[in-house]
C-alpha cells in the first residue's frame, strides 16, 4: 500500500540521485514517481510536489541546514543525510507540512537509510530549523 511515507522514500531516492548525478529530466521522475506509487494520483502528485520543490529550493535549502549544522560542511555530510535534511527543510519551511510530522518522517527516513547517528543528526538540525522558522513567523 501506497502512503505518504512511502511517497517521502521514493522523493528521497530521486533527491539522493540528483545530487550524484542531476540529469533526470522532470517526466522520466514523474513516470519514476507515479509507477512507485502504484498509479495514485494524489499520492504521485504529493511526491512530485515534494521533489520539483526541493529541487527549485535546494541552494536556500543548503544555506539554511549549512548555518544549523554546526562544525559539519553540507559537502562532507553523507548523501543520504544531506537529502534526509533538505527534504525536512522543505516540508518545514515550504510544504505546509507541520514542522513536528516534518521532522519525525525525516528522522524515520533517516534510521531507516542513514548510519546510527543519523537519526540525533537530522533531528537536531531539523529542530532547531523548525524553531527558528515559528520564532520569524511569530515576529
Amino acid at each position: 500500500m501506497a502512503t505518504r511515507r512511502r511517497a517521502r522514500e521514493i522523493v528521497l531516492q530521486l533527491l539522493y540521485e540528483a545530487d550524484l548525478n542531476p540529469h533526470r529530466d522532470r517526466d522520466s521522475a514523474r513516470t519514476f514517481i507515479r509507477s512507485r506509487m502504484q498509479g495514485r494520483k494524489g499520492l504521485t502528485e504529493f511526491a512530485d510536489g515534494l521533489l520539483q520543490g526541493t529541487l527549485a529550493r535546494r541552494s536556500e535549502l543548503d544555506t539554511r541546514i549549512a548555518a544549523l549544522a554546526t562544525n559539519w560542511a553540507l559537502s562532507r555530510m553523507a548523501v543520504t543525510d544531506r537529502n534526509v535534511l533538505r527534504l525536512g527543510a522543505f516540508e518545514i519551511l515550504h510544504g505546509g507540512t507541520p514542522g513536528r510530522v516534518a521532522v519525525n518522517e525525516a528522522v524515520v527516513l533517516a534510521r531507516r537509510y542513514g548510519d546510527r547517528n543519523s537519526p540525533r543528526f537530522v533531528n537536531g538540525v531539523l529542530d532547531r530549523l523548525m524553531r527558528d522558522h515559528a520564532s520569524a513567523n511569530q515576529a
